[in-house]
C-alpha cells in the first residue's frame, strides 16, 4: 500500500492502492444522501406533505446548510487529531443517524434539523473524509487518487436520483430514507472498517524525491496554518470562483423538478440522465488526474468555470427534451474538472499538515454559500423571474471570479518563479 513513483499509470496504480481509493470512494458514494441533487428528488414529495412552497422549502434547506456549515470548521478539524479510521466510522454512524431522523420527521420545523444532519454528515463530513484521505496520504500521485476517490460521486449520482424517484413511488419518501439509513449502517460502516484495517495509515506515505510525471524533484511543501492561509491574498481571490459552482449547482439539483416542468421535461427523463452527467465526469476526471500530477492544479485552477457557463447558457437556451441530457452532459464535464483540480490545489498551496483544518473551512464557506442557492433561487421563482435571466446573471459572476482566479495564479507563479 504505497503511492509508488513506478507506477504513474492508473490500473497499476489502483490496484495497488486498492484498498485506500476503494475507501475514498466507498465514502464520496456514500456522500450523495446529503448532496443536493439526492435531496432535492424528495423536494415535491416533502413540500406536499407539509404544505410549503419552493420557497419555504428552499428557506428550510437553507438554515440546515447554514448550521452544518458552522459546525463544520470544528467537525472537519478532528480528521487531523484521530485515525482515519476511526474518523470515517463515526461519519458512517452519522449518516445512519441522519437518515433515520429524516424519516421519522414530525413537522416542517424539524425538517431544518434533518437537513442540518443530512448536510453535516453527507456533503460535509463524507466527502471531506474520502478527500482529505487521499491529499494526506498522497503526494506525487495525488491527482490520480484524487481522480479516483471522486468516482464515487458520478456513480451515485447516476443510480441514487434515479432509484430514489422510484422507490419513492413504490413506498413513500420516509421508507426511502429508512433505506438509506439501512445502507450506511450493514453496508459503509463494515466496509470502512475492513478497508482501513491494520496499520494502513502509516504505510501510504509517498517519501520519494522524483516526481513521477516529470522525473523532477518536487517543491519543497510550504506547511501554513488555517490564520495564515486566511492572510494569504491568494486564498482571497479564488474563493469566489471556488464556491460559485457549489452555490448554483445546489440550486439548480435542489429544484431540478422545478424546473424540468418549467422546460416540459419529465422528472424521470431528467434524473435518467444522470448516467450520462455520470459517464462524462468519470471520464474528464481520469483524463485530469495525470493533468494535475504533470501540470499542477494551480495552473488549471482558471479552467473551472468555463465548462458550467457553458452549461448553463444551454439550459437557457434549448428547450427540446434532449438538450437535458446535453445539460448534464457539459455539467458532468465541469465537474469533472473542478473536483479532481480544486483539493489538490488546496494542498499545493498550504501543505498537508494543517489540511483537514483549511480544506475543512474551505467546505465550509462553499457549503454556507451553497445555502442560499436554494432559496434564492425559489424567492425568484415565487416572483416569476425567468430562468434565463437568473442563469444570464450568474454567468456573469462566474465571468468575473475566473479573472480573479487568474491574477491568484500569477500571484503564485511570481511567488514561487526560480
Amino acid at each position: 500500500m504505497t503511492d509508488t513513483v513506478a507506477a504513474p499509470g492508473y490500473v497499476r496504480f489502483a490496484v495497488e492502492n486498492r484498498r485506500f481509493l476503494a475507501f475514498g470512494l466507498l465514502m464520496t458514494f456514500g456522500s450523495c444522501f446529503g448532496q443536493t441533487h439526492f435531496i432535492g428528488v424528495f423536494g415535491p414529495s416533502v413540500e406536499a406533505e407539509f404544505g410549503l412552497s419552493h420557497a419555504e422549502w428552499g428557506t428550510i434547506y437553507m438554515a440546515g446548510t447554514l448550521m452544518s456549515a458552522a459546525l463544520l470548521p470544528f467537525t472537519g478539524r478532528w480528521i487531523d487529531r484521530i485515525s482515519l479510521r476511526a474518523y470515517a466510522m463515526l461519519v458512517c454512524a452519522g449518516l445512519t443517524i441522519a437518515c433515520l431522523v429524516a424519516a421519522a420527521a414530525p413537522a416542517a420545523w424539524f425538517l431544518i434539523i434533518v437537513i442540518f444532519l443530512l448536510r453535516q454528515t453527507g456533503q460535509g463530513l463524507a466527502s471531506h473524509t474520502a478527500v482529505t484521505g487521499m491529499v494526506k496520504y498522497f503526494r506525487h500521485n495525488r491527482g490520480k487518487a484524487i481522480a479516483l476517490a471522486l468516482l464515487g460521486h458520478p456513480i451515485a449520482r447516476a443510480i441514487m436520483p434515479l432509484a430514489a424517484v422510484v422507490v419513492i413511488v413504490a413506498i413513500g419518501w420516509r421508507e426511502t430514507y429508512i433505506l438509506c439509513a439501512i445502507l450506511a449502517l450493514a453496508v459503509m460502516l463494515p466496509l470502512v472498517a475492513w478497508l482501513l484495517a491494520g496499520d494502513i495509515e502509516n504505510r501510504l506515505f509517498d517519501p520519494e524525491t522524483v516526481k513521477p510525471d516529470t522525473g523532477k524533484p518536487p517543491r519543497a511543501e510550504v506547511h501554513r496554518s488555517v490564520s495564515q492561509f486566511l492572510r494569504d491574498p491568494f486564498f482571497w481571490l479564488i474563493i469566489p470562483g471556488v464556491i460559485a459552482p457549489a452555490v448554483i449547482d445546489t440550486a439548480l439539483f435542489f429544484h431540478q423538478l422545478t424546473i424540468a416542468e418549467m422546460k416540459g421535461w419529465s422528472p424521470t427523463w431528467v434524473t435518467a440522465g444522470y448516467i450520462v452527467f455520470a459517464a462524462v465526469m468519470v471520464v474528464v476526471s481520469i483524463a485530469m488526474g495525470p493533468l494535475v500530477d504533470r501540470l499542477g492544479a494551480i495552473r488549471l485552477l482558471p479552467l473551472i468555470l468555463a465548462p458550467l457557463a457553458v452549461g448553463m447558457l444551454t439550459l437557457a437556451w434549448f428547450d427540446h427534451p434532449a438538450w437535458a441530457w446535453g445539460y448534464l452532459a457539459i455539467s458532468g464535464f465541469a465537474s469533472g474538472i473542478r473536483q479532481t483540480v480544486v483539493p489538490a490545489m488546496w494542498a499545493e498551496r498550504c501543505g498537508t499538515r494543517n489540511i483537514g483544518a483549511i480544506k475543512s473551512l474551505a467546505t465550509t464557506l462553499s457549503v454556507f454559500g451553497s445555502a442560499f442557492g436554494p432559496p434564492l433561487m425559489g424567492w425568484a421563482m415565487d416572483a416569476d423571474i425567468g430562468l434565463d435571466t437568473m442563469i444570464y446573471a450568474t454567468v456573469g459572476y462566474m465571468a468575473v471570479a475566473t479573472v480573479l482566479m487568474m491574477a491568484a495564479c500569477r500571484m503564485h507563479r511570481a511567488a514561487y518563479a526560480g
